[in-house]
């Protein structure tokens, strides 16, 4: 497992419950990395701890779109075929 080290002022400034802060910060960045392409909807629900249905609600409240690759489109197709 990775980690990631944040400054511990920027850490203690974050406007969340010490509790949450974790979970925050990897939805966070989970949502961020995912718009930007860099992630995929699989990799990035993942870093999220979330399941599907969860994260995608979570990119819907964001107004970020579902971005498909040719072969998750065909595979959704032939699912609701």
């Amino acid at each position: 497992m990775a980690t990631i080290e944040i400054d511990d002022a920027v850490y203690d400034a974050l406007q969340v419950p010490e509790e949450e802060r974790s979970q925050a910060m990897k939805r966070e960045l989970a949502v961020s990395l995912y718009a930007r392409q860099i992630l995929s909807f699989g990799k990035a629900r993942a870093l999220a701890e979330m399941s599907n249905r969860e994260f995608q609600a979570l990119l819907g409240e964001r107004e970020i779109p579902r971005h498909y690759t040719d072969t998750e489109l065909a595979e959704d197709i032939e699912y609701a075929e």
